[in-house]
Formats: structure tokens, C-alpha cells, sequence
């Protein structure tokens, strides 16, 4: 699996090394957060062994794994790689159709756009924004996700949900402004405001302290897993 820069170029030369060196039975996964694997597969030889398999920082306590694969990714392939992941305590999801981003990048985006909005015109400080993730909609979505969350919202399911709830949604979705999210032309005044009232993320040599997730292993010291290279699953 590689896991190298968010870099088209970079994933394209490396992918003909790994297609034209490993074993022809090996899969070739990449972990990119974004970019779909027909942008760097294409050409090869070994194309239908080629997939995204993008894993969840950290991987040792957020078990989900997207698996993407190209058009012409095999279903084999998938299949394989769904093996793979299940045997080693991670929950992998298949993206049906490429797309930017796959699934968790794209609703992340949404919420972050969101997010610099309210805190940029001033509803919120970014303190109580991230209270209401981490002990509101986080605590929710953890354990029942947002699409069971309203089909249990409301006496009738979804479908009772909607009518409930329907035209708020409209008028949110109508009145969010583009220039004020994290995909604006001005995001970085906005993330940069926010950042500088937040606890900041201890030093390189502070010891983790994460707990260990029931029935899954912890990493003692995450230096030692590579930032960048190339981890090769038979």
C-alpha cells in the first residue's frame, strides 16, 4: 500500500514501479485522502489490480477503510482487498463510482465549509463549535450515523423526517454562501482566527496517550510507522 504526498505525478511514477516489481498477484492500493485511481492507473499493464484504499487517521483507533476502484478495477479486487482489511480489525467501505474525495472527505468538507461559516460572521466561538461536534453530533454519529440517527428522529422514518424537517434544509442549503466556507477564496483568515484560540497538539516527543480501543491493538510509538513510503500486503 502506498502512502506517499497527495501528488498526482508522484502516485503515477510510483505505481509503475509497484506495477513492473510486484508479484503479479498482489493488489496495489493507495491511500489517498482525494485523488481517484484512475488518475494515476490508467496506463499500467496491471490496471486491474489498482485501488484506493484510504484509511482514517489514526488507523489504530478509527478502524473505517474506503475502498475506490477504477473503472477498470476488477470485482476481484475489492473482494480481496475487503478480506484483507476485515482480517485486520478494520471496517472497510466500497465507494460504488469514483468521485474527489471519496465519502469522508466530502461530508468532512461540508461540515468544515459550515463550520468557518458560523465561526466567520460570528454565531459561534470556534471553542463552542467543536464542543458541539465533540459532545453532540460526534457522540450521536459514533455509534448510529446520520442516516439511521433520522430514521429514528421521527415517528415515520425518513420519509417523516423530511416532511418535518424539509423545508429547513432547503432554506440552509439556499442561503449558504460560497465565499464564506473552507472552499472560499478567503478561507485562511477564517482557519487561521480559529486556530489561534484552540489547544494546540503536543510536541513530537510527547507520549501518546490515546486509549486503547476494546479489542483493538494501540501503536506505542507512532514514529515508527512511516509518514511516507511503501508497505507491500500480499
Amino acid at each position: 500500500q502506498e502512502n506517499l504526498p497527495e501528488n498526482e505525478p508522484i502516485k503515477r511514477e510510483v505505481f509503475e514501479l509497484l506495477d513492473a516489481h510486484v508479484p503479479a498477484d498482489a493488489v496495489l492500493a493507495s491511500s489517498t485522502s482525494a485523488i481517484p485511481a484512475s488518475r494515476f492507473t490508467e496506463t499500467l499493464a496491471g490496471r486491474a489490480r489498482c485501488l484506493v484504499a484510504h484509511p482514517v487517521n489514526p488507523p489504530h483507533l478509527v478502524p473505517v477503510v474506503e475502498l475506490c476502484g477504477a473503472p477498470w478495477t476488477t470485482p476481484a479486487t475489492i473482494e480481496r482487498a475487503l478480506a484483507v482489511f476485515t482480517d485486520i480489525s478494520q471496517v472497510p467501505i466500497v465507494v460504488r463510482r469514483e468521485l474527489d474525495g471519496f465519502i469522508l472527505n466530502r461530508l468532512q468538507g461540508a461540515l468544515l465549509s459550515e463550520a468557518m461559516r458560523l465561526v466567520g460572521e460570528g454565531y459561534v466561538s470556534p471553542e463552542d463549535l467543536d464542543k458541539t461536534v465533540r459532545e453532540g453530533l460526534g457522540l450521536r454519529w459514533s455509534f448510529m450515523g446520520p442516516l439511521a440517527t433520522i430514521e429514528l428522529n421521527a415517528p415515520g422514518g425518513v420519509a417523516d423526517y423530511c416532511s418535518r424537517y424539509g423545508g429547513f434544509y432547503r432554506r440552509l442549503a439556499k442561503a449558504v454562501k460560497p465565499r464564506q466556507t473552507v472552499a472560499g477564496p478567503e478561507p485562511h483568515c477564517l482557519v487561521r482566527n480559529a486556530a489561534a484560540t484552540l489547544p494546540r497538539p503536543p510536541g513530537p516527543d510527547a507520549t501518546p496517550k490515546a486509549p486503547r480501543a476494546p479489542g483493538r491493538s494501540t501503536i506505542s510509538d507512532p514514529s515508527t510507522r512511516g509518514a511516507g513510503g511503501l508497505e507491500i500486503v500480499h
